[in-house]
């Protein structure tokens, strides 16, 4: 057991760095000087105070040389500074994870708290006019985009209704109710995607489970429905939707780019779209390789709670 731990975090590891070199790579092609966000257009005449600014910030240097030296300091947490702004990234990174954070929180949430009940249910009525009503909404909510469901969600309850705010965001620290309302919308509609996949999935994996030997077993011994379906049933079913949230995560990550954009979201998506247009490289570098260490920790965080949920992996290990 102790030997897999390992092994995970190495090649966790080894993702990371690989990861971090091709995005370093990636931006440094990008189309674009760096110095036009460092200096106004007007300076960007004088080459040689060009060259000058070039060569304080290490522009000149190969490619490989200014990874080596950015990735020794982002091992120290420091991504560099901001070309648009000159603050250092972390800085400007730090107040918005909460943000994102808490409306990919709340998304997950919202999506079990569908998908479970309706999957396991409909699983267990299979061909039912249930189950052919979840599909549908399965299919409804795989069909419509989330920013055309979030103009929906803006006209009938910000506009018309007058319930929820059309935008902005309100911190949990200074008021509960507010930010409640606040996030509810955003999450809401990326929450009807994120739902239909996972109650398609589980569907379908409670029917397969429900067919197995153990669970005709179970309902000989004259236990109750109920109990077999969540208690026996689905634990074996719930794997592959363990996968879906650990991949589903790092496209909410994405996800929130639009969202944010849509809703005036104060997060990483906000400011990473922002990044692009300004051609602030060194901004992309790091949210680009904050979110891809994410998604690589979310998915090696998914192979433990396998460990942890099914006994023939540990058996196995």
């Amino acid at each position: 057991m102790a030997r897999l731990i390992v092994g995970r975090l190495v090649r966790l590891v080894a993702t990371l760095l690989l990861v971090s070199f091709l995005t370093y790579i990636g931006t440094s092609l990008l189309p674009g000087d760096p110095v036009n966000a460092l200096i106004p257009i007007e300076a960007q005449q004088d080459r040689e105070f060009v060259e000058q600014v070039r060569e304080e910030w290490g522009l000149n240097d190969p490619l490989l040389v200014r990874y080596g030296r950015w990735l020794g300091n982002a091992v120290r947490g420091d991504l560099g500074d901001s070309y648009v702004t000159g603050r250092p990234i972390m800085d400007e990174i730090t107040p918005r994870l909460s943000v994102t954070g808490e409306l990919m929180f709340v998304t997950v949430l919202l999506s079990l708290l569908i998908a479970v009940p309706l999957g396991v249910l409909s699983g267990y009525r299979e061909g039912s006019r249930f189950d052919q009503f979840v599909s549908g909404f399965a299919q409804f909510g795989l069909s419509i985009p989330n920013f055309v469901l979030g103009l929906v969600f803006i006209y009938v309850f910000a506009i018309k209704l007058r319930w929820l705010p059309a935008t902005g965001w309100t911190r949990i620290s200074d008021s509960v109710t507010g930010n409640l309302k606040t996030v509810i919308m955003p999450a809401s509609c990326m929450a009807v995607a994120e739902a239909a996949i996972y109650l398609r999935v589980l569907r379908s994996d409670v029917i397969s489970t429900l067919k197995e030997d153990y669970i005709l077993a179970a309902r000989a011994k004259g236990l109750n429905d109920r109990f077999i379906l969540f208690r026996h049933g689905l634990r074996p079913s719930s794997l592959t939707l363990t996968t879906l949230i650990g991949l589903n995560l790092a496209g909410l990550i994405t996800g929130t780019i639009v969202i944010e954009r849509l809703f005036a979201i104060p997060g990483l998506g906000w400011r990473l779209f922002g990044a692009v247009f300004q051609r602030d490289y060194m901004m992309v570098q790091g949210l680009s390789v904050l979110l891809a260490a994410a998604y690589v920790i979310i998915n090696a965080a998914v192979d433990f709670i396998y460990i942890a949920i099914d006994p023939r992996i540990r058996r196995r290990a």
